[in-house]
């Protein structure tokens, strides 16, 4: 096995490797086609939340269905990250990479014609399954890219683009709320950037360690050196011999990184899932503005999720993996405690409050698909990947099904009561598991020795 390899040298030339290639306009180029999905996942999660607002009344629509559709989507993401995790790992990162948009295309086309909630309901778990498998194409296509000293910020720079999409999203529909039958044009919306995104993603190769791992060295060489230099070598990469199952996954090492990751995930986006799919509702309880107002407040939440992944981009190669997650987790949790305590506090101290929340939840956010693709080697990535945002959704699912519930029948306080427990399950669990992969090289990173 070649590992830990310093750069070779032929004269004065400097033979790069994945690892230590320097960032370049492709790196650049990858990282910003592939948040299209996280993008489009914010946006189109974000949006139903404004959409049930007219949709509700317009269909006399009970709580049931309310949780069933803004759950639909998070089911969905849970079987496309269980089927097309492995497929992707299976037939490759490029094909599917455009493959999955394409069905959010038209998907989101057809939502403009829905006339009942079973409709709609379908529609969004099919836009949910193609969300899904979007995570490990793209999560794997960059970090098989990335040079080791970009890999953390350029894979947890993903999930930035999620705020991204909720943002706008929060604003197209406050724009469009109290346009007739707005909703439509809402859920039509999310076609246009996907349209956008899967013309730009038709330029991206396959990835080389993929076709290292097949055998096929001759073409990972050729895409190496048209994306970062003529004097590439595969030098860093393990022998394609070296094969990991997918049967690994469910044994003591790699089982236990799926645990972990499974349960940090889900403590993230339970309570965050929760806050966006109800968002408008929750504030209008918090007394943070009122009717069409409300979107604003959301849109601006979103802003402060939006900078607390920044945040934690710029801190995880500086403190560490570790520290970002459970710190993250910790003072988030402390933030969501505080709203469940004083619900009639100030309006500055629950905007306060919400805004320490989404800021320090950056750092588990980021690392939802950081620690996913570090840790599991090659082979499996993409099915890693896809299983632990699979279990994560279906605790998402529940949770998002279960709030208008929570919201009517335990109170608001309890609800973030709640919601504080789950985070601080996440901070203890981290403590006790969270590994450090700080400046590892990812072959290292994703071995168990």
């Amino acid at each position: 096995m070649k590992t830990d390899r310093a750069p070779e040298t032929a004269g004065s030339v400097v033979r790069a490797t994945l690892d230590s290639a320097k960032l370049n306009g492709f790196h650049r180029k990858l990282a910003l086609y592939s948040s299209g999905g996280p993008f489009l996942d914010g946006y189109i999660l974000s949006i139903i939340g404004i959409a049930l607002v007219q949709i509700g009344p317009q269909w006399q629509m009970d709580s049931l269905w309310s949780g069933l559709i803004g759950a639909s989507a998070l089911v969905g993401v849970f079987i496309g990250g269980a089927v097309f995790g492995p497929l992707t790992d299976r037939i490759g990162r490029k094909l599917m990479y455009t493959i999955d948009l394409i069905a959010i295309i038209v998907c989101s086309v057809l939502q403009f014609f829905v006339a009942d909630a079973a409709q709609l309901f379908v529609l969004r778990l099919l836009i949910g399954v193609a969300v899904g498998a979007d995570y490990p194409i793209a999560t794997a296509l960059v970090t098989e890219f990335a040079p080791k000293a970009w890999r953390a910020r350029l894979v947890g720079g993903l999930n930035a683009m999620w705020f991204v999409g909720a943002t706008v999203a929060a604003f197209v529909g406050f724009f469009l709320l109290n346009v007739d039958q707005g909703w439509k044009w809402m859920l039509l919306s999310s076609a246009v950037p996907a349209l956008l995104i899967v013309i730009a993603r038709t330029s991206i190769p396959e990835s080389p360690r993929w076709l290292h791992s097949k055998g096929r060295d001759a073409e990972a060489l050729e895409v190496l050196r048209t994306t970062i230099g003529e004097h590439a070598t595969l030098d860093d990469l393990p022998e394609a011999e070296t094969k990991t199952p997918m049967s690994a996954l469910w044994r003591r090492g790699y089982l236990k990184r799926v645990i972990f990751i499974s349960i940090f995930w889900t403590c993230t986006v339970v309570p965050l899932f929760a806050i966006y799919a109800f968002g408008p509702r929750i504030l209008e309880l918090f007394n943070l503005g009122g009717g069409n107002l409300s979107h604003l407040g959301y849109g601006l939440i979103n802003f402060f999720f939006f900078v607390g992944n920044i945040a934690a981009l710029l801190l995880v190669d500086r403190l560490g993996r570790r520290p970002v997650l459970i710190w993250g987790f910790a003072i988030s949790a402390a933030g969501l405690f505080y709203l469940g305590l004083q619900p009639g506090a100030a309006l500055w101290l629950i905007a306060l409050a919400f805004a320490v929340y989404a800021v320090f939840n950056g750092g588990p956010s980021i690392l939802e698909w950081i620690y996913p693709n570090e840790l599991f080697p090659t082979e499996v990535r993409a099915s890693a990947v896809g299983l632990c945002t699979g279990i994560s959704r279906i605790g998402a699912a529940v949770g998002t099904f279960a709030t208008p519930w929570s919201l009517t029948n335990l109170g608001l306080s309890a609800t973030m009561y709640i919601a504080a427990g789950i985070a601080a399950l996440g901070a203890i669990v981290s403590a006790f598991m969270a590994p450090e992969t700080k400046n590892v090289d990812l072959h290292v990173a994703s071995s168990l020795s």
